[in-house]
């Protein structure tokens, strides 16, 4: 339903043809979503008149909540409020029922950051503007679908995947393949450093056995305290939430939170080792590594997340499988470097 005029104030709308843009290069933009599915009068328009063109278009259609005021050259003016229309004296005019526009989208805004504002916003019926020209609008199935998509490629990019463009039963085998194969690759090539890591502290190991019993508990934990922190971030900055100006307090937040939980792990942690009879040096090496670990991790995954915000880099590619191969070699250069202090038989 698209109500248009260029013509005199008192002069009746013609109907225009329904129209939703298709998704090209332009997919990621707020273009994409754009809906001619609107209602837009001069402010000369009396409300009787417009009262029955907004009553004509009404069918099985959506409802719009507001009208919008434009001139000739579609300039936008302000809007009225469907309510307020209905409530009002028909012999009055749109400019005197006319409101402010105080929120409006531009098309090649990013599905991102058009996210971000229509949470801060919470309007359900949004202008399009191109130099002041109202392009169409984002109704309610519009914000929601652009919602939608946005969650659906924060979490495909989270989970380490390139995004979907066809349905998950839609896509073939060999797209499946295309699209997660060469992150796998990726994250191969990025892992393989943990081996090396490994090898470089052969004589150590050898030393004490006792140590390789606990790679994996050690490695696990930073990359799943890791995945918290950044899961909780990505989405708190996908919120507009926080941003680069907050990573001071943030640090502090995660910090604090991590020496508590870091506490916590490393008691588990001796306990653990206690219980495999390994040893007071071994025990106090796995406990003190499970809380600098930890530490390390919060740390780690608070600042990432903002600093590819800052080079326009999307921060939910930080997805957990890069924070875990990431927090896997730094963890046990950790372990090892404790080790080789703690333990007299590693000792130079």
């Amino acid at each position: 339903m698209t109500f248009s005029t260029n013509t005199s104030a008192h002069s009746s709308a013609s109907l225009a043809v329904s129209v939703k843009l298709p998704s090209s290069d332009s997919q990621n933009t707020v273009l994409a979503y754009l809906s001619q599915d609107y209602i837009a009068l001069p402010p000369g328009t009396s409300v009787q008149d417009a009262q029955a063109l907004f009553c004509s278009g009404i069918k099985n259609e959506q409802i719009p909540s507001q009208i919008f005021v434009v001139d000739d050259d579609d300039h936008l003016f302000g809007l009225v409020p469907v309510k307020s229309l209905l409530q009002a004296d028909k012999d009055a005019l749109l400019s005197d029922l006319m409101r402010p526009v105080a929120f409006s989208l531009t098309p090649e805004k990013t599905r991102h950051e058009a996210c971000v504002e229509i949470k801060k916003s919470a309007s359900n019926y949004i202008p399009v503007l191109s130099y002041g020209k109202l392009k169409g609008v984002l109704g309610p199935q519009e914000i929601a679908q652009l919602l939608e998509d946005e969650n659906t490629l924060d979490s495909q990019l989270q989970g380490a995947s390139s995004p979907l463009e066809t349905p998950y039963l839609q896509s073939s085998v060999f797209t499946l393949w295309r699209k997660r194969s060469v992150w796998l690759l990726l994250l191969f090539v990025a892992e393989a450093y943990t081996s090396s890591v490994i090898k470089s502290f052969e004589e150590q190991l050898e030393a004490a056995i006792a140590l390789a019993f606990f790679i994996p508990l050690l490695i696990g934990t930073g990359g799943n305290t890791g995945t918290q922190i950044t899961s909780t971030l990505v989405r708190a900055m996908a919120l507009g939430e926080v941003g680069l100006k907050d990573l001071g307090a943030i640090l502090r937040k995660e910090i604090s939170a991590s020496v508590l939980i870091a506490l916590t792990i490393g008691t588990a942690g001796f306990i653990r080792a206690w219980m495999l009879g390994v040893g007071m040096e071994v025990m106090m090496v796995v406990s003190l590594t499970l809380i600098a670990i930890t530490v390390w991790s919060a740390i780690v995954s608070s600042i990432i997340p903002m600093l590819l915000r800052k080079v326009n880099i999307d921060p939910a590619v930080v997805s957990a499988p890069f924070i875990t191969t990431l927090i896997d070699g730094t963890g046990l250069l950790i372990y090892f470097e404790i080790a080789k202090v703690m333990l007299t038989d590693l000792a130079v």
